[in-house]
């Protein structure tokens, strides 16, 4: 009877205390989205040929287009590497979004999101992970892209300070468009229906600006679209970081449609997302 009344008495300050529970680690947010951050990573390690359109793309591009064109567009191909390399680099930085929306609805329809749904992390780190992790790819691009161009015989005329602005400002670039591909991978069926819209956004964009035509060479109906195309600023900007040509404003107005894009399009795809999962 001792026994039992000494176990059921409360504990005194001289006994064994309830332990208290764990505090919560801050940022889960953060936290979680550099764990799938990681994941994505890892993904891209093992699939190298998920890498093909941001090392062989650059790669083809340039060699076809200054081979080809650099006689009867600048009168020489040297000539026209100068001038045509910031406009590849900005045009294939961009094709290389489109891969994060169809990877990513490729994941919705395996079920993936279905087991992250079931994780105790915030919904929108899957994407805020993938994002992120997308990021290697747009260094991958520009990188392969500078090394062709020196191989082929471009040569920066900036100090390395303004080649790398011109390096960030292009990745910056790469990663407010992403959030257009996700949106739009989260609103239609399929990996292919993804890749078939973005290249409809894409290529009216890329043909339809400065990258391989100065702008007064285009046709007068054309221009006013390529003055406003986001990425005839993005090629401005980095032919003047790279080649100390005049700027202009094209830093400010590529920075902001990266404002802009962002703005719109990542609330879109939040909201996408959280229908569709």
């Amino acid at each position: 009877m001792t026994t039992t009344a000494t176990l059921d008495r409360p504990a005194t300050g001289s006994g064994p205390q309830v332990r208290a529970a764990a505090p919560s680690r801050p940022f889960p947010l953060v936290r979680h989205s550099l764990a799938l951050t990681k994941r994505s990573l890892i993904k891209t390690w093992r699939t190298p040929e998920a890498l093909i359109d941001v090392t062989l793309q650059p790669i083809i591009f340039l060699a076809i287009f200054v081979t080809i064109f650099g006689n009867a567009v600048a009168g020489s191909t040297s000539q026209y590497l100068q001038f045509l390399l910031p406009g590849i680099l900005g045009q294939t930085i961009a094709m290389g979004a489109i891969a994060i929306g169809v990877n990513l609805n490729t994941d919705i329809e395996k079920g993936i999101f279905d087991r992250f749904k079931s994780l105790p992390i915030p919904r929108v780190a899957p994407l805020l992970g993938a994002v992120t992790g997308d990021i290697v790819r747009y260094v991958i691009v520009t990188v392969v892209t500078l090394l062709t161009g020196y191989a082929m015989g471009f040569r920066i005329q900036t100090n390395a300070l303004q080649a790398t602005a011109g390096c960030l400002l292009a990745v910056l670039f790469a990663v407010c468009l992403s959030w257009v591909s996700v949106w739009v991978g989260m609103l239609v069926r399929t990996s292919g229906a993804v890749q078939g819209v973005m290249f409809l956004i894409i290529m009216p964009l890329s043909f339809g600006s400065n990258v391989f035509v100065e702008t007064s060479d285009l046709p007068g109906w054309m221009q006013g679209f390529v003055a406003v195309n986001p990425l005839t600023h993005l090629v401005g900007s980095m032919r003047g970081l790279f080649l100390g040509t005049p700027m202009g404003n094209h830093v400010w107005w590529t920075l902001a449609w990266c404002v802009g894009l962002v703005a719109v399009f990542m609330p879109l795809a939040l909201r996408a997302y959280r229908r569709k999962v």
